[in-house]
């Protein structure tokens, strides 16, 4: 608008656009340059805004900001850098991920599709969890900060506007498990103990009432504190609730808000909740046993043997696992359903937890392969068929238009699961092949295909719609958790580097095609140039040289000596 106007005319008030155009005329002559600074900020008040702006006056503060930008993304999104033979992969890896987790996810918390600003329980915890390699240090601040919006009860607030701290208190059932599931992540990527014994407080508020799903209000701040250790034990304790057949209960929802009604009376299982409290339980184990706490590891070993049993017992369907179970019983993701017959998290998570049989999770997986993956469009859905003229009503998702978001279309969490749980059977051809199918610049190589996806094809979307006369199409971008867990997927599960402390361990899950891959990695201000072979030389056994020593191991110590290393791995080459 600005560019079509001789003169802008500096009206502000009520009913104008919201928005605003900074116009400056120039006149050039042949061969000159000009510099033109904005400067765009925000104070408390007036006089502290003023202020503000005459400190940054100049070119040479300008100039100086500028250049620390810079230096913090060189370092941020330089820290671990691959190159492989996928430019599209190269391109989303090297930058687009991280920044749209730290840049939208993590500070702005708004998007065009969502603009909330508000911190999500679940949400941001997942988020931190991507950088563990990049920006461990955040994913310590964002694991505190959570812990301190848990009640004493064990529940947590479902998500909280800062800095005041209004939000929602809800029944959904996987919240508050995300909290010690982030910390187990975090404690074996980074070896910090300590931050087991960091103090946190609590919140207090009134209870829900019976049949309340949820409600929205300012608590109150405990005189309670304890450590992130006795956090962490309270949310899996309240986890601990079970249904009929021995499983969590569904509550008002768990991952998938959208199941609202499944467990509304309070007595709806989820098995993927209890593939995940398994998985939960048996990571936060790393910190009991460090803690010496024998009580704690003894009580929770037992809940986990006896969860496993009962998944086995009542969650497997015949040829893949069910989703869950509504409160009189009747089972859903189950082949007796005419909608929602089979559902991707059940099966990705039976692989990732390490709860289910092999040879169950196995054969879930393959039909989760035949009936999920549509390869015309590239997309996996998340369920099938969709929600749409049955009398199961299992909540708010149902309102949403069959094929479209969680409702039957491509929901990106569920379908990077999937992925990852190819990656830890170590089917590589499967793997690439729908890495390659969800990575979102494929879909924006050609004017065609950007006219069918029609969002921005360098950042992830959340869904891609399956519904027929919009197949294909890319739903909501940025503001999404699928960002953070894409690169786990791509760094963890596919390249194979995962962080044990000071030690880095190689399972490179990559096509068998693949002769060579590189990776440029940042340990704190020490870097490691790292080579994986696949070219068969070496035979069956992984080999890696550190600055020429060879020796038969799947990992080597990291250590922060200033000197730049050269890592060689020779991985077998399979045809998994």
């Amino acid at each position: 608008e600005a560019m079509r106007r001789a003169k802008l005319s500096g009206k502000i008030g009520a009913a104008l656009d919201p928005c605003a155009a900074t116009q400056v005329i120039i006149e050039l002559q042949d061969g000159e340059e000009r510099e033109v600074i904005f400067r765009l900020g925000a104070g408390v008040n007036a006089t502290d805004a003023g202020n503000t702006a005459r400190r940054f006056r100049g070119a040479a503060a300008a100039g100086e900001s500028l250049k620390k930008v810079k230096e913090y993304w060189k370092r941020t999104l330089g820290s671990v850098q691959i190159e492989t033979p996928d430019m599209p992969l190269n391109f989303l890896t090297n930058g687009w991920l991280n920044y749209q987790t730290l840049a939208c996810r993590l500070w702005a918390r708004s998007g065009f599709y969502q603009s909330g600003g508000a911190y999500g329980f679940r949400d941001q915890l997942q988020d931190s969890i991507s950088l563990m390699h990049a920006k461990p240090e955040t994913a310590r601040a964002q694991i505190l900060r959570c812990a301190s919006r848990q009640f004493k009860e064990g529940d947590v607030q479902h998500w909280w506007h800062p800095p005041i701290g209004r939000g929602v208190r809800t029944r959904c059932s996987d919240d508050y498990l995300w909290l010690p599931y982030a910390v187990g992540r975090y404690v074996i990527a980074t070896g910090d103990t300590g931050i087991l014994d960091e103090q946190a407080g609590y919140l207090e508020g009134r209870a829900l009432s019976y049949g309340e799903e949820s409600y929205y209000d300012l608590p109150i701040r405990s005189d309670l504190s304890e450590t992130l250790y006795k956090h962490c034990i309270k949310a899996i304790d309240y986890g601990l609730k079970f249904g009929r057949h021995g499983l969590p209960l569904m509550g008002s929802g768990d991952w998938n808000d959208g199941m609202d009604k499944v467990g509304e009376q309070g007595k709806g299982e989820s098995v993927w909740l209890g593939f995940f409290l398994y998985d939960t339980i048996r990571k936060f184990l790393e910190g009991a046993r460090l803690h010496a706490d024998a009580e704690t590891i003894k009580r929770y070993e037992e809940q986990a043997a006896q969860l496993q049993k009962n998944i086995e017992q009542h969650a497997w369907d015949g040829s893949w696992y069910r989703r869950a179970y509504f409160d009189d019983g009747t089972p859903l993701g189950s082949s007796s359903n005419d909608e929602c017959k089979i559902d991707s998290i059940a099966q990705s998570w039976s692989v990732l937890s390490g709860a289910a049989d092999i040879a169950r999770a196995k054969k879930g997986m393959e039909e989760a392969y035949r009936r999920l993956v549509r390869k015309d469009p590239g997309l996996i859905q998340l369920f099938d068929p969709p929600f749409d003229n049955s009398a199961l009503n299992p909540g708010y998702i149902k309102g949403y238009v069959p094929g479209v978001r969680e409702n039957g279309g491509q929901y990106t969490h569920a379908a990077i699961w999937l992925v990852m749980a190819f990656a830890a059977l170590r089917d590589k051809r499967r793997a690439w092949e729908l890495l390659k199918m969800i990575n979102p610049v494929h879909h924006g190589l050609t004017a065609e295909a950007i006219a069918v996806y029609k969002v921005e094809p360098y950042v992830i979307a959340a869904d891609v719609y399956a519904i027929a006369q919009h197949t294909g199409r890319g739903g909501w971008t940025w503001y999404t958790g699928s960002a953070g867990w894409m690169y786990q997927l791509i760094l963890e599960s596919f390249i194979g580097l995962k962080r044990h402390a000071q030690i880095l361990v190689f399972e490179p899950c990559l096509p068998p095609e693949w002769t060579t891959v590189k990776v440029d990695y940042t340990y704190e201000d020490t870097l490691y140039h790292i080579l994986i072979i696949q070219d068969g030389s070496r035979g069956d056994e992984m080999i890696i040289a550190v600055d020429g020593a060879e020796k038969p191991t799947r990992s080597i110590g990291l250590v922060n000596d200033f000197i730049e290393h050269t890592v060689k791995v020779w991985a077998p080459v399979s045809r998994e």
